[in-house]
């Protein structure tokens, strides 16, 4: 992943858009990111090599002690199954090089460690049979590649001679590269859902190295060729295309967006992705992980802007979800198995939503997510003259309302504000994360 927000400041057109082919990503909303590879036996942060500037010898340790000798992907696909998640992204090649499958460019794979085996192949099979769409990220980077300049980013960037390093590295053989690995990725695992390419940063020069995008990539090239091999594939916005090259998915990392993203004034088929905790990879040390309540509510926050959720799971060295992680999955499970229906195929309502709630809305159901547990009342407006029932979704209790113009009995003298509904509640929260009350409008 990139350090920082990924940001879309080139008008483009809707040229490319298909939003008809992508309908089921705008209905699942929900999808898990896997970062696994060499930086989890370090365990501390995928950017590891980067951020303490390891050379290839120092870095080769972790190459020659990996071996997940406990990497079960059929728990790792039921575990996601389980959490509502209905679709799957893996890092088949992060920015360090390695590669989960048995590439025929490279000998810096999986089945030349210790674990002697292509790992992508069963996480494949055991995602699809659990019923998940497979998406692969695939880094634009490759810290070990010999032919990959070495700039901003590169763990040799402040190395004396980095300059006269580079003499030597020509990016257009790397750009080959990366396309014939692309060719094995769409061409050896059936059909695949997702590519999620990661990252361009052309204006980041650092002490006269220059920063990398669609020239170095060779990006309209690798595009034709992913849509050559894979028609129906989502492809998302890291590749720095020209305009008029209007991705089919826009990407904000770590952050949830105020307003649905646009490009160009044109909303766009969006997915924001967030972490657990601090790092995608693995981190035994890293102590920021998000409460139960900011896991769901970045989901719903997502959802309720008209956008998708890919929550990233970083595997240990052994090949395993450690128990934090599991732990997370489990938040989403718990509450998913009772307010998916608030998720699937739902998206942003137009009705003005209460102050410390959030709305999504399917049909004619409206979700009412509640984030701040008020004293027994919601003030509602906009609906007053089109609510037919309401009840929480996680036990199909009743819910009764006040208007002005329907009397529900009531112990407590209540003023109704004109043109507003307001919701009876109980002192006490229900023991939900976030509890969801579903209103059904008339037709």
């Amino acid at each position: 992943m990139s350090n920082r927000k990924n940001r879309e400041e080139k008008p483009v057109t809707s040229s490319e858009r298909q939003p008809g082919k992508h309908a089921w990503f705008s209905h699942d909303r929900l999808g898990m990111f896997i970062h696994w590879g060499l930086y989890a036996l370090g365990a501390r942060h995928e950017w590891l090599k980067n951020r303490e500037e390891l050379n290839d010898d120092h870095y080769q340790r972790y190459f020659e002690n990996f071996d997940p000798d406990l990497y079960d992907p059929k728990a790792w696909a039921r575990r996601a199954r389980l959490a509502g998640m209905k679709y799957v992204v893996v890092t088949t090649k992060h920015h360090e090089g390695f590669c989960l499958w048995d590439s025929k460019v490279t000998d810096y794979k999986a089945p030349n460690t210790p674990c002697g085996k292509d790992l992508l192949t069963p996480l494949v099979e055991a995602f699809r049979a659990e019923g998940l769409k497979i998406g692969f990220y695939y880094s634009l980077l490759d810290w070990h590649h010999p032919d990959f300049p070495i700039d901003v980013h590169h763990p040799l960037r402040n190395h004396p001679e980095a300059a006269a390093l580079n003499a030597g590295r020509k990016i257009a053989n790397y750009a080959a590269y990366m396309r014939e690995q692309v060719r094995e990725l769409l061409t050896g695992f059936g059909r695949i859902d997702i590519i999620w390419f990661d990252f361009s940063y052309p204006g980041r020069e650092y002490r006269g190295l220059p920063g990398k995008g669609r020239a170095d990539w060779e990006s309209e090239r690798l595009l034709e060729l992913v849509r050559e091999l894979q028609p129906e594939i989502i492809v998302n916005n890291r590749l720095d295309l020209p305009p008029g090259k209007l991705p089919d998915v826009t990407t904000p990392e770590q952050y949830t967006p105020r307003v649905a993203p646009a490009i160009a004034s044109q909303g766009v088929l969006w997915e924001a992705c967030h972490t657990f905790s601090g790092s995608w990879g693995y981190h035994r040390d890293e102590d920021s992980w998000k409460s139960p309540e900011q896991i769901i509510q970045l989901l719903i926050d997502s959802v309720a802007l008209g956008g998708n959720l890919l929550m990233n799971v970083g595997p240990t060295g052994r090949g395993t979800f450690d128990t934090r992680a599991i732990a997370a999955l489990e938040v989403y499970q718990n509450w998913m198995e009772v307010n998916g229906r608030s998720i699937y195929g739902a998206g942003p309502s137009e009705y003005p939503v209460p102050a410390g709630c959030r709305y999504t809305q399917r049909g004619n159901r409206l979700y009412l997510h509640v984030y701040n547990w008020p004293y027994r009342h919601i003030h509602i407006e906009g609906i007053a003259d089109r609510i037919a029932y309401a009840q929480f979704l996680h036990d199909a209790s009743e819910v009764r309302w006040l208007s002005q113009t329907k009397e529900v009995d009531s112990n407590i003298g209540v003023m109704v504000p004109e043109g507003m509904i307001t919701l009876e509640l109980p002192v006490r929260r229900p023991d939900v994360t976030v509890p969801v009350i579903e209103i059904v409008l008339k037709a």
